[in-house]
């Protein structure tokens, strides 16, 4: 059984600042560190996380631990933090320690870039994503862990509101761009609710979502992942240009790119946003399969 309630002592705000004054880190801003000191955040987050006794949860960038007790309490079977800062990696076990004793077993901590991992690199198979993101590589990181982690099934992240709405975002949308498209390619996105800045600290002067994510299987193509996603940065690079004049470099030339696009049941005077990831995937693989003009 996976023990839950009073066993778990959640840090308060004191708690927080007293922790990172005695450790002596202050939060940075190049690394994107706001840390949550409410309570009934980190609870809210780790309810709508869904967790099961047999989710490994992978956790980036736990900061002080907030989080990592609240997911814990919440019933994951274990935590993998993943932590740059080494001085908050090696505390991070003390915190559990301290305060859910009978659940540090559950925790792994490795010391490292989330966007470096691989996954050999981490003590066990993740199936959930849950973190508070650091903003500046919010979209990389789940990028890059979907990518290197197809155990991952689902996630739900705390980004900036800016980007939750580019990650959630269908064609048609004004936000609509190339995190949208490659997100899709692993996944389904979907808002999860607001998150105030009061919880924060130090307060961001930004606002805060989460998104969570399910994953599925990505379009049936021809073309491969990379080849895909360099058709959507070629469409959104120029992203008010049409079709045709955005991916001339992509394909050798403006007449190429149309060829290709007809080829692809596309208009080439459609602008990047109003295509679909799958559209992306068969104009991608258009251009593997047709022959070249010369």
């Amino acid at each position: 059984m996976v023990a839950v309630g009073p066993k778990v002592r959640l840090l308060t705000p004191g708690d927080v600042r007293e922790l990172a004054g005695r450790l002596g880190v202050r939060p940075s801003k190049r690394l994107g560190q706001n840390f949550v000191v409410e309570a009934g955040t980190v609870r809210r987050i780790a309810a709508l996380a869904g967790l099961r006794p047999e989710d490994v949860v992978l956790e980036v960038g736990p900061g002080l631990g907030s989080l990592t007790l609240a997911l814990l309490e919440g019933g994951a079977g274990q935590v993998v933090a993943v932590e740059i800062d080494p001085v908050l990696a090696a505390e991070l076990p003390r915190t559990v320690a301290d305060r859910a004793p009978d659940l540090v077993g559950r925790l792994a901590v490795v010391a490292t870039d989330a966007l470096r991992i691989a996954g050999p690199d981490l003590p066990a198979v993740p199936t959930a994503l849950v973190a508070n993101l650091p903003y500046n590589v919010a979209v990389p990181v789940v990028l890059h862990l979907l990518a290197v982690l197809p155990s991952l099934e689902r996630g739900l992240v705390m980004v900036q509101a800016e980007v939750a709405d580019r990650m959630c975002a269908g064609p048609g949308s004004r936000v609509y761009g190339a995190p949208s498209a490659k997100l899709a390619w692993y996944a389904a996105a979907r808002s999860a609710g607001p998150v105030p800045r009061s919880v924060f600290w130090p307060v961001p002067n930004v606002d805060s979502r989460l998104v969570a994510f399910t994953r599925r299987d990505p379009p049936e193509s021809a073309a491969g992942r990379e080849e895909v996603f360099a058709v959507i940065d070629a469409a959104f690079r120029q992203r008010r240009k049409t079709l045709r004049a955005a991916l001339a470099g992509w394909a050798g030339s403006a007449a190429e790119a149309e060829r290709l696009l007809r080829a692809a049941g596309l208009d080439p005077g459609a602008r990047g946003e109003s295509l679909d990831v799958s559209q992306f995937a068969r104009l991608a693989a258009a251009q593997r399969l047709e022959p070249r003009t010369i």
